[in-house]
């Protein structure tokens, strides 16, 4: 067994571990009237699916890091033999699910001492460097691999040594037998769940685990993304925002060019999490409310008539939508990483069964969502909102925003912008959030918010868009709201009072939202790194206004980490 040298400190530790510095996001528990009221097929089919999602976890703590799964056993084997520090390191590395995470200040967190983060994460080889990565596609091209050379940058490939060569090889492959035991668990489930729908998605994804084709996956995701009224929920997660290696590729015009002659597309790769719970149907039905105006938000997104969208503004949209109680998130969907998804839309624009008619799918999850401590967000307000427009403050309307958020992915340009290289992720999340800003009249106007709702989404989504800390590069979703407060601030959206405070110009909030909106879908028309890397270097400025407000939050906000308990996925993983 391996051995490894812990990283952090007790001290460090006992604080990370602390309840004030580690917030908690509770899931269902046995008693939980959701489960209770579950069919018994439903109940055993639930034990099936936890099973699965614990595989997955296996599978993605390997394509995350190499030294994941052996740091595990050495953990567990010297937590057996009473070290305390081993304890404390498990909790954060089970919240994390990982060695290595980003907090909420965004600092590193590494857990044991010279296992550093890797631009290929676990899915390229440890010592592969950018450059040598380049130059060896560019010699494999030169020598007629072009085959092997698309193997290597698909979505779905593990990356390895193959001489002086590279090879890759589909995940399927790869982990051929957890993935088979993953198929026996859903097979399992299918046999015993009561919703016919449900049980045929099931079916389908057994079959795409059981053989690497990406038609088959294809197919289980266009059913997937269907399932409107099922009793449960359990979704196989793939997104592409951990990979920083496979979006240097378009840094390099040589390497470039020649995988656009071959007609291959650098797709970065996939991270796999899985979703288990209990479709809230009352959650469900209050999101239902905006599908009938997403071909209407469609035919207003900004040059509309120069790309295809996957929402179809003559037709009903593709586009199913569920709030779930949530049971177990396992693997990339439920790493608490300085936070965690509330909401995700997918299959995202780089899957397959967008090309064969298939639409996408929005799963909401509640217990992430919920806020459990006001005392502590009163004491937030009180610090950087201005009190005269704390009334207009609604923790729902963050949800609300979120459905925009999300629906937001489904509009705009469908083709996938790899050409945007890593910059393509902060482009599309930037999207989906002025999406949901710039829609914000539009929908009042329609009957889908009320003038107080307006204003409550509103206030929020400023109040809220305020960070502790000033995020790095490879966070995404931060660097893009830094982007936006920035854009904001330069156009009047917001000012600080005198006590420093946050105070919203309501009034130029949409037409702001809706400025930086047509420029984010410029942008991706393009398909221009120079000018995406420019649009976002522009914005990414951190500001004295930001910085003031982030020393208040971390005043009011000791939290660094967090975990997800679990009781009713421990139960059923047990039985």
């Amino acid at each position: 067994m391996a051995t490894y040298e812990f990283n952090l400190s007790m001290d460090e530790l006992k604080k990370r571990t602390h309840k004030d510095y580690l917030v908690t996001k509770k899931f269902l528990t046995p008693e939980s009237v959701e489960y209770k009221s579950l069919a018994l097929g439903d109940k055993t089919a639930l034990i099936h699916l936890v099973r699965a999602a614990a595989i997955l976890e296996k599978i993605n703590m390997q394509i995350d890091c190499k030294h994941n799964l052996p740091f595990k056993e050495f953990l567990e084997s010297e937590v057996e033999k009473g070290n305390e520090q081993a304890k404390l390191t498990k909790i954060l590395f089970d919240a994390q699910k990982g060695i290595n995470a980003i907090d909420s200040m965004s600092n590193p967190i590494r857990l044991a001492k010279g296992i550093d983060q890797k631009p290929g994460k676990g899915v390229y080889p440890e010592d592969l460097s950018k450059e040598e990565f380049h130059s060896v596609l560019i010699r494999m091209l030169k020598e007629g691999k072009i085959d092997e050379v698309r193997a290597i940058l698909t979505q779905r490939s593990m990356v390895v040594r193959d001489e002086e060569n590279l090879k890759g090889i589909d995940y399927i492959d790869y982990f051929k037998e957890d993935f088979s035991k993953i198929a026996d668990e859903l097979e399992k489930a299918a046999f015993v769940s009561t919703n016919q729908d449900f049980c045929e998605y099931l079916k389908l994804q057994v079959a795409a685990l059981r053989t690497a084709d990406p038609m088959l996956d294809a197919y289980a995701d266009k059913k997937w993304a269907t399932l409107q009224d099922t009793p449960l929920e359990f979704t196989i997660t793939r997104e592409n925002y951990e990979d920083e290696m496979t979006g240097t590729i378009v840094e390099n015009e040589e390497l470039s060019t020649m995988l656009k002659e071959y007609g291959i597309s650098p797709i970065p790769k996939d991270f796999l999490g899985g979703r288990v719970g209990i479709v809230n149907k009352k959650g469900t039905q209050a999101l239902m409310a905006i599908k009938k105006y997403l071909p209407i938000l469609a035919d207003n997104m900004p040059y509309k008539d120069e790309y295809e969208q996957t929402i179809s503004i003559q037709s009903d949209a593709k586009q199913t939508m569920v709030d779930v109680d949530m049971v177990m998130a396992s693997g990339d969907v439920g790493e608490y990483r300085g936070g965690i998804t509330l909401a995700e839309n997918l299959p995202n624009s780089d899957k397959l069964s967008l090309t064969i008619g298939g639409g996408r799918r929005n799963v909401y999850h509640r217990q992430i969502r919920f806020i459990s401590d006001k005392a502590k967000l009163q004491e937030r307000l009180d610090a950087i909102l201005d009190k005269e427009q704390q009334k207009y403050y609604l923790d729902e309307a963050d949800h609300w925003f979120t459905i925009g958020h999300e629906n937001a992915h489904s509009l705009g340009p469908k083709e996938s912008s790899e050409a945007l290289g890593k910059y393509r992720n902060i482009i599309e999340e930037n999207k989906a959030d002025m999406g949901a800003l710039a829609f914000v009249d539009l929908l009042t106007q329609l009957g889908m918010y009320t003038e107080e709702q307006r204003l409550q989404i509103i206030v929020t989504f400023v109040a809220d868009n305020f960070l502790k800390s000033k995020p790095t590069m490879s966070q995404a979703h931060r660097v893009r709201t830094v982007m936006q407060n920035y854009y904001m601030y330069n156009r009047g959206v917001y000012s600080l009072t005198q006590d420093g405070k946050i105070h919203v110009n309501i009034d130029k909030v949409v037409p702001a939202a809706q400025e930086m909106l047509s420029e984010i879908i410029r942008i991706q028309i393009d398909g221009d790194f120079n000018k995406a890397e420019k649009y976002v270097q522009d914005n990414f400025v951190w500001t004295p206004e930001m910085d003031l407000i982030a020393q208040k939050l971390q005043k009011v906000n000791k939290t660094l980490n967090g975990r997800l308990e679990t009781e009713l996925a421990d139960m059923l993983l047990n039985s």
